[in-house]
């Protein structure tokens, strides 16, 4: 139970809905409730099966499929996040364009790089490795539905605040963006050195 419990607040870490609603910003302003709704949940549906078959196959993915070490997939990933956060601290909430334009396109986009991403990949692949398989899509599939739970929230809170005290919305967009820059910013570091110290040890 306590590694089931750690494996949710693992994934749960990297999927924060506080952090992830203000790369959806543009997306949170531009849409109705409902089409946000069908939109985020579909892409969390891309995302918990990607999240699944990372957990179920684990390195197998990367050594027989890819034939590829997972430490490059590591700083890879953590470059590509180290540019994202660079982005966001220059270009603020416009640093993802891509989160832009008609709903039907929203989909895997939101999935990935704001669902799916380096550090997502990697969790996935350490709770399988911690956890049994039924366990851990479990424990995947409930990370993943609290995080778009809470999203959809926050989505209906900022629509109810606007309205009144739209002053109040942008300082938080402005601080939580920093936050976010941060964030990013020091989790893709981690990601690069983690992945030098594996490459390291095999000489």
């Amino acid at each position: 139970m306590p590694d089931f419990i750690n494996a949710i607040s693992l994934l749960l870490a990297l999927l924060n809905p506080f952090l992830i609603i203000v790369y959806l910003l543009a997306v949170v302003q531009s849409l109705d409730r409902s089409t946000f709704r069908s939109v985020l949940i579909r892409a969390g549906l891309i995302a918990s099966m990607v999240f699944s078959c990372f957990a179920l196959a684990g390195d197998v993915i990367f050594s027989r499929i890819i034939q590829a070490e997972f430490a490059s997939f590591q700083i890879f990933g953590g470059i590509v996040f180290l540019v994202i956060g660079l982005q966001f601290i220059f270009k603020g909430t416009t640093a993802i364009e891509i989160l832009r334009g008609e709903s039907r396109h929203l989909v895997g986009a939101i999935a990935m790089p704001v669902l799916i991403g380096p550090g997502t990949l990697s969790a996935s692949v350490v709770i399988g490795k911690r956890l049994d398989p039924l366990v851990a899509c479990g424990a995947i599939w409930l990370a993943v539905g609290i995080s778009i739970s809470l999203m959809l929230l926050l989505k209906a809170l900022h629509d109810y605040v606007r309205s009144t005290r739209e002053d109040l919305v942008q300082r938080y967009i402005e601080l939580a963006g920093r936050v976010t820059a941060l964030y990013v910013g020091t989790v893709s570091i981690e990601m690069i050195m983690q992945g030098l110290q594996t490459w390291g040890q095999k000489f």
